[in-house]
């Protein structure tokens, strides 16, 4: 048996969807270790830009405070970060009276 498939006129074809940004510019992160390898904990890093997709993983940006330069990496090598959890490093205004 042979099966064809005919296409509709005026259909579209099917597409996979493109893979979507997990991560905000401007949000704090952190690299996953990989491996056998531990990166820093303490090296935040903040998303400075967006670049199309390496396969199927959207790729960042990153930066952090201490480096002078800019890294790239894959959605799936990053971790968001909770920078302040019940206030600890919040500015004393931001805890006195909120964020807005």
């Amino acid at each position: 048996m042979i099966f064809t498939t005919a296409r509709q006129p005026g259909a579209r074809s099917i597409r996979p969807a493109a893979a979507t940004h997990l991560f905000a510019v401007g949000q704090a992160v952190r690299l996953r270790g990989n491996f056998g390898t531990f990166p820093k904990t303490s090296e935040i890093y903040r998303i400075t830009g967006t670049l199309p997709p390496m396969g199927d993983s959207p790729q960042y940006r990153i930066r952090s405070d201490g480096e002078r330069h800019e890294r790239g990496t894959t959605q799936d090598s990053l971790e968001p970060v909770r920078l302040s959890q019940s206030g600890e490093g919040a500015a004393l205004i931001e805890r006195t009276f909120g964020h807005g």
